[in-house]
C-alpha cells in the first residue's frame, strides 16, 4: 500500500487550523507525561521506596501503551477518532486524580497502568491525523515541527515542578488540567479534522508488523535511546566522578537537541530523503556512542550531546516520515498504533537491558550497548538499500 508520489496544488495546501489544533494537543498531552515521570519518582523517593521499585512503578504508564495499541484502530472505526480522544483524555484525568488521591506505591501500579492505557488513543489518533493532512513535498519540515513541538512539551513538564513543587495537589493539577484542556481542543477543532482513513482493507497492528520489520525497529532503537539517556545517564556520569548539577546540565543539553534539530532534519529530508536522512542519523547515534567516552569530561561533550540527543530522536522522526510516505488509509492508524506499542516495548526493555550491561561490565556498558543498537540498525538499513 503506497502514497502517491504526485499531488496536485490543492492538496499541498496546509491545513493550518487543523494542524496547529492536533499539534497543540499532543504538545499539551507531551506536557503532561513529561511532568507525571518525575513527580511520581519524586514522591515515591521521599516515601522511602526502593529504586527497583520505583522503576518498576514508572513502567506501568508504557505498559498501558503497549495493550492499548493493538485496540486502538478497531477502537476508532467503532466509536469514531475524536471521541475516543476526547473520552481518552477525561479517563487519563480523572485516572491522575485518583493518582494524587491515594500517594500509595501498589495502588499507583494499576492506576499508572491505566494512565497509559486512556492517554494512548490521543497520541495515536493526532498522529494519524497529521499524517493524513500533511501535503507530501512539506511532509519533512512538518514532522519534524511535530517532533520538535512534542519533545518541548517533555522537556517543560519536568521544568513545571521547579514552579509549584512536587509536594501537594499543585503539580497534579497540571497535568489534571492539560489532560482536560487536550480534550477541548479536540472538540474545539473537530469541525477541521479529517476523519480516519478508511480506504483499504482493515489493518491490524500485528499485520503491520509483517509490513515494516524494518522501521517498527527504527522506532525501538529511538525509545530505547531516549529512556536510557533519561534514567542511567545519571548512573554513567556518576561512575566518571561527574557532579549531578554537570550531569542534569548534560541530559537537558541532549533533550534540548532533541527538540531543536528535528526541523533541520526534516528539512534534510525533503531534500535528500527520508530513508538516507535516517541512515545518517543512526550513523551520527553510533559515532555519538563511540566520542561519549573519550570526550565526557571536556568542553566537546556538550555540542556533542546536543547533536546526539536531535539525532537519536530524528531516527523517529524518519520512521514519521516514512509511514506517511511508504502507507495510505487504514495503514496508517495501524502503523501509529505499532509505533505507540514499539515505543512503550523499546522503554521497557532499553533501560534494564543497559543498566544489565553497565553492571556486567561496568559503566561502558551504556554506550556500547546503544552503539551495538546503532551499528545494528545500519546493518539493516545498508542492506534494506541495497535490495532496493
Amino acid at each position: 500500500m503506497t502514497a502517491e508520489s504526485m499531488t496536485s496544488p490543492q492538496e499541498d495546501r496546509i491545513p493550518w487550523a487543523a494542524m496547529a489544533g492536533i499539534i497543540a494537543t499532543v504538545t499539551v498531552f507531551a506536557l503532561a507525561q513529561g511532568l507525571t515521570y518525575p513527580l511520581l519518582s519524586f514522591i515515591l523517593e521521599r516515601q522511602g521506596t526502593t529504586p527497583g521499585l520505583i522503576g518498576l512503578s514508572a513502567a506501568m504508564t508504557p505498559l498501558g501503551f503497549i495493550v492499548s495499541a493493538p485496540l486502538i484502530p478497531a477502537l476508532a472505526r467503532r466509536v469514531g477518532a475524536a471521541r475516543l480522544a476526547i473520552l481518552g483524555s477525561i479517563l487519563a484525568a480523572a485516572t491522575l486524580i485518583a493518582i494524587a488521591w491515594t500517594q500509595d506505591v501498589w495502588t499507583w501500579m494499576p492506576l499508572r497502568f491505566l494512565l497509559g492505557f486512556f492517554a494512548n488513543p490521543l497520541y495515536v489518533i493526532s498522529e494519524t491525523w497529521l499524517i493524513s493532512i500533511t501535503p507530501a513535498p512539506r511532509r519533512g519540515r512538518i514532522m519534524g515541527l511535530y517532533s520538535s513541538v512534542v519533545s518541548a512539551g517533555f522537556a517543560i513538564g519536568p521544568l513545571s515542578l521547579g514552579l509549584v513543587g512536587s509536594e501537594g495537589w499543585p503539580p497534579f493539577m497540571i497535568g489534571i488540567v492539560a489532560f482536560i484542556l487536550c480534550g477541548l481542543i479536540v472538540l474545539a477543532v473537530v469541525p477541521r479534522l479529517p476523519d480516519m482513513p478508511d480506504e483499504g482493507e482493515a489493518t491490524s497492528v500485528g499485520s503491520f508488523f509483517a509490513l515494516a520489520p524494518l522501521l517498527l525497529f527504527a522506532v525501538f532503537a529511538a525509545a530505547a535511546f531516549e529512556q536510557v539517556v533519561m534514567s542511567l545517564f545519571a548512573v554513567y556520569g556518576a561512575a566518571l566522578g561527574s557532579a549531578e548539577a554537570r550531569i542534569a546540565s548534560l541530559i537537558a543539553c541532549f533533550t534540548a537537541g532533541n527538540a531543536v534539530l528535528q526541523i533541520v532534519l526534516g528539512r534534510v529530508a525533503e531534500r535528500f530523503g527520508s530513508t538516507r536522512t535516517m541512515l545518517f542519523c543512526v550513523l551520527a547515534s553510533l559515532a555519538g556512542c563511540l566520542l561519549l567516552p573519550l570526550i565526557f569530561n571536556a568542553w566537546l561533550v556538550w555540542p556533542i550531546v546536543f547533536i546526539w540527543g536531535g539525532v537519536s530522536f530524528g531516527i523517529y522522526t524518519m520512521a514519521l516520515i516514512q509511514l506517511g510516505e511508504r502507507f495510505t488509509g487504514q495503514a496508517v492508524i495501524a502503523g501509529a498504533a505499532a509505533f505507540a506499542f514499539i515505543w512503550g516495548s523499546g522503554g521497557i526493555v532499553g533501560s534494564p537491558a543497559t543498566g544489565l550491561a553497565m553492571q556486567l561490565i561496568g559503566y561502558p556498558g551504556l554506550p556500547l550497548s546503544l552503539g551495538l543498537l546503532s551499528c545494528v540498525l545500519a546493518v539493516f538499513l545498508i542492506v534494506e538499500r541495497r535490495q532496493v
